[in-house]
Formats: structure tokens, C-alpha cells, sequence
């Protein structure tokens, strides 16, 4: 794993951690739910204290959907403690650059770098790496704050391995929590 720590103005990108991945009532919650809960919230709480930006990806899924707006799955998960001036984005695939909005607020942050934490890791968080890499930009994500749930042949334990491995392979700096925890945000 790399250890070089994003850029100043790096802004942390929470995807997808909705009710829906941690609650258990429509579906299983993802890997380590409640450890993935307090990692991310230590990232945001990291970020904050440097004076950098937070913004949350939501996904918006079809009617029916324990994702679609307005489900009791859609909302960002409270206990993750979004901040007012926090934003939201939807979106309806995989990659949350699709909505053009996120895609300038990140542009806005002129960091050219950004941190990815959420679910699921072989989906959307896979997909949102592609499409930052696409728009020229550094990408890191954090190692243990990404999680999916079991396929029916694989576990969702050797998928986030497998994720991070194709991730570092493709050019990612992959950091873990512990290597946040030990510095300061800028």
C-alpha cells in the first residue's frame, strides 16, 4: 500500500453508505457494517478538522427500490453524522460522477485528488474510481472504509481484497484508516 497522503484540498467522497447498507430490513447490511460505520465517521471527523470538504453520494434506485427516494433505505445512514453544509448527490448508476452536479462541486475543490470511502466496493465505489480516473483526477481509497456484501461466489471479505488489489494495480493510493489516524488532515 502506498503512503502518500491526498493533498490538502482533497475532499472525502462518502458513497453510497445508506439505511439500506446497514439497517438489515431489506437485505443483509454490508461486511463489518458497524465497524465500517465508526471507520468512515473517524474519516469525516478527520476531514473536518482540516478544514476539508465532506460530501455524500446517495443512490437513487427505481421505484420499488429499498434505495429509491423516499424508501426507508434511501436516506445517508445517521450515524454517520452528515453536517449541514455537507452535500448530497444522487445518482442512478454506478459512478457518481453520471450526475454532472457532483462532478463540477468537485471540479470547484481544484484539489485534482479525491477519497473515496463507501459501498458497495465491487459496484459503485468501483465504478467511481473509474470515473474519477477518467476525469484526470488522483484518487485514493481507504482500504478498510469500503465494503459490499457476500455474492453467491464470493465472499464479500475476498471481494474488498480483490477490489483493493485491481484498485492499487490501477494506479489508486490505497491507504488504510490507521495511516489517517496517525496524521493530520493537512
Amino acid at each position: 500500500m502506498s503512503s502518500r497522503l491526498p493533498t490538502e484540498r482533497a475532499p472525502l467522497i462518502v458513497i453510497d453508505l445508506q439505511t439500506e447498507m446497514f439497517d438489515g430490513v431489506a437485505e443483509p447490511p454490508v461486511h463489518e457494517a458497524d465497524a465500517l460505520a465508526v471507520r468512515v465517521r473517524g474519516l469525516i471527523d478527520w476531514a473536518r478538522r482540516g478544514g476539508r470538504k465532506v460530501a455524500f453520494i446517495r443512490h437513487d434506485g427505481p421505484d420499488g427500490d429499498p434505495l429509491a427516494p423516499g424508501a426507508p433505505g434511501w436516506p445517508v445512514w445517521p450515524a454517520l453524522g452528515q453536517g449541514d453544509d455537507e452535500p448530497t448527490f444522487g445518482k442512478s448508476v454506478g459512478d457518481a460522477f453520471s450526475n454532472p452536479d457532483f462532478a463540477r462541486w468537485v471540479d470547484d475543490q481544484q484539489a485534482g485528488e479525491v477519497i473515496l470511502v463507501g459501498a458497495q466496493s465491487d459496484f459503485c465505489v468501483a465504478a467511481t474510481v473509474k470515473g474519477a480516473h477518467a476525469r484526470g483526477l488522483k484518487v485514493t481509497v481507504v482500504s478498510d472504509a469500503h465494503s459490499t456484501v457476500d455474492q453467491p461466489t464470493e465472499a464479500a471479505e475476498r471481494i474488498i481484497a480483490r477490489k483493493n488489489a485491481e484498485f492499487e494495480a490501477a494506479g489508486v493510493n490505497l491507504l488504510s484508516t490507521q495511516a489517517f489516524a496517525n496524521s493530520p488532515a493537512k
